[in-house]
């Protein structure tokens, strides 16, 4: 049966519960500069890197708004405290990543986050699970660019079309399978459909080792 090369595994939301904590620290900036956060923000803020959504709400928060840089701190300063205090492995995250150790299949994470963050989950989950590990700052760009996902491949040397990537954003999708990526979803709060070389769930307790050679050799 086709193995899959490596599984790469989107962070926020995916690996550990902190999709939640990263809308919360949004929230609570935005609201310390003047602008609400509402349903119609969550592409700006889900799966995207910090500057990004700093950048958003420089723009949108009218008159007087902090600057772009000044923003970006803060929602860097408040998600880490909350990560760094609260991080919760998804359901079903631990037992796979233990199931690809001793399958002798890499695990890697790639993420939008900055490498702060990055280090702190991983050294929580057990860095000896990850063969291989991409932030923001390791790309010119980032999801929903196919960038992060190759460098992942890249890092591994292994080919981007014999991989799964572990997502739960409608962004990460679009990164993963523009690099060719096969992939497995779990969303969070976008819906999106299956198909070939993907699979939707409803939780990372339900992949194993035959669904991911059958997703990646489709």
């Amino acid at each position: 049966m086709t193995r899959p090369a490596a599984v790469l595994f989107d962070m926020d939301g995916t690996l550990v519960d902190t999709e939640g904590l990263w809308y919360e620290a949004v929230v609570q900036v935005g609201e310390s500069i003047g602008r609400p956060i509402v349903p119609a923000d969550y592409d700006d803020i889900l799966g995207r890197p910090i500057d990004y959504t700093a950048e958003v709400l420089s723009r949108t928060a009218g008159p007087g708004a902090p600057s772009v840089e000044v923003i970006a701190t803060a929602l860097d300063d408040v998600f880490a405290a909350r990560v760094e205090n609260e991080i919760v492995p998804r359901p079903g995250a631990l037992p796979l990543l233990e199931l690809l150790r001793e399958a002798n299949i890499p695990a890697a994470i790639v993420t939008a986050s900055p490498r702060r963050i990055l280090t702190l989950v991983k050294t929580s989950l057990g860095a000896e699970l990850f063969a291989a590990t991409i932030a923001v700052e390791d790309t010119a760009v980032t999801k929903p660019a196919p960038d992060p996902y190759l460098a992942a491949a890249v890092v591994l040397g292994v080919d981007p079309v014999a991989c799964v990537a572990v997502e739960d954003t409608v962004i990460g999708v679009r990164a993963a399978e523009s690099a060719g990526c096969a992939i497995v979803m779990v969303p969070t709060l976008e819906p999106v459909a299956g198909g070939q070389r993907r699979r939707v769930l409803e939780s990372l307790a339900q992949v194993d080792l035959e669904m991911l050679r059958a997703v990646v050799g489709e």
